[in-house]
């Protein structure tokens, strides 16, 4: 269950939920407490990246000679979720040493490289298997066990389920994904994310911010705080809605926007897509491979590029044929167009593109002016 948790949509008060990820920690602590204590566990607790408590009910439990599985019901809140409702397993196994998480039934398998997770593991991304991991281990403290622990994740569902979802699209067969980084699903309208960036933004003039800092979401926020090493702690987070975010920067009378971004985000706002949410528009890999091929790249490598899952995949394409740096110079100043039409020159903008495989990928022409400003913020913090 999650208690005292909601949202705001259109002046209503929606329940939020919480994701597959946060299931399959929950099945995992619970089966592997089951296992070590040999009684059965009629709730079980769990603390998401979030910082919020779940306290969740395993059903479906089933003891055997050597391992005890169940399961924990996938809860989407108000959220419309096609895996609503679904039960995720886990099957626990005592090991002589560590914490081995894998991938069964009706959860994706990773055939292309590219995504969060290496061909051929499981596709249970990140975030999940350290609270899986923290889970087993939870467990293991709480029963005084010093040996290790392997889980089978589960899903019945997920491969009807999956069809419905990118992941053949994105070589991800046989199942779901396990997702989730704040382990909380939170229902909320376009409308409402909107207004929740006007009032980061008013917040921000408010204080007397004059130079606004923006990023899609938390990968940016990491990667500016401990690679580019800038204060990060008067951002705004524009979601998927740059246009949104730019049109009330020059309403707000702001001097300038730094915009810092996955190049899968940005690359989109070189054909000037203001929405970046991929059910708007996509085109990345179109660009870049029309792009490399203006740069000499071959037909053979547009042709790469364009059939690539990730940005990343292409980066790494296009490094092989020696056209990154003028595809990237294609890129940023395709993105400072863009950027510089939606504000009518009205304000200064920048965009720093990054991976966080390749690390800083380009630079609009203002942007590394900009990057100063808020370096030397930091310093005098």
């Amino acid at each position: 269950m999650i208690s005292n948790n909601f949202t705001l949509k259109d002046g209503k008060k929606l329940r939020c939920g919480y994701t597959t990820g946060s299931c399959a920690a929950a099945a995992a602590k619970a089966a592997a407490c089951m296992l070590l204590s040999q009684k059965t566990v009629s709730m079980v607790r769990i603390e998401t990246p979030s910082g919020t408590i779940l306290e969740l009910e395993p059903e479906d439990i089933m003891f055997q000679s050597d391992a005890v599985q169940c399961a924990v019901r996938k809860d989407a809140g108000d959220d419309p979720d096609i895996t609503n409702g679904i039960l995720v397993y886990a099957a626990v196994r005592k090991t002589n040493t560590g914490f081995a998480i894998h991938g069964g039934e009706g959860v994706g398998q990773v055939t292309k490289p590219g995504l969060a997770c290496a061909v051929g593991e499981a596709a249970i991304n990140p975030v999940p298997r350290r609270m899986i991991a923290a889970a087993l281990q939870e467990a293991a403290v709480q029963n005084g066990y010093t040996g290790g622990l392997s889980v089978i994740i589960f899903i019945p569902e997920g491969k009807m389920l999956a069809a419905k979802t990118f992941n053949p699209r994105l070589g991800i067969v046989g199942g779901l994904s396990v997702l989730g980084t704040s382990g909380i699903v939170k229902p909320m309208s376009e409308q409402a994310l909107i207004d929740t960036i006007h009032i980061e933004m008013n917040s921000r003039k408010a204080a007397g911010e004059t130079h606004l800092l923006a990023f899609f979401g938390n990968y940016g926020v990491d990667f500016s705080r401990d690679i580019l090493h800038i204060d990060v702690s008067q951002r705004i987070t524009c979601s998927n809605f740059v246009g949104e975010m730019l049109d009330y920067a020059v309403y707000c009378g702001f001097e300038d926007v730094l915009l810092i971004g996955h190049m899968g985000k940005l690359v989109k706002m070189a054909q000037g897509i203001m929405n970046t949410h991929s059910r708007c528009a996509d085109g990345r890999t179109t660009f870049l491979s029309m792009a490399a091929m203006l740069a000499g790249a071959s037909r053979t490598t547009g042709q790469a590029i364009y059939d690539s899952l990730t940005t990343d995949e292409a980066v790494k394409i296009l490094q092989a044929a020696a056209v990154l740096e003028p595809v990237i110079a294609q890129v940023t100043d395709k993105i400072e167009f863009y950027m510089e039409h939606r504000v009518l020159n009205t304000l200064r903008v920048g965009a720093v593109l990054f991976s966080n495989t390749y690390g800083v990928l380009g630079y609009t022409s203002q942007a590394r002016e900009l990057l100063t400003l808020h370096e030397k913020k930091e310093r005098d913090i």
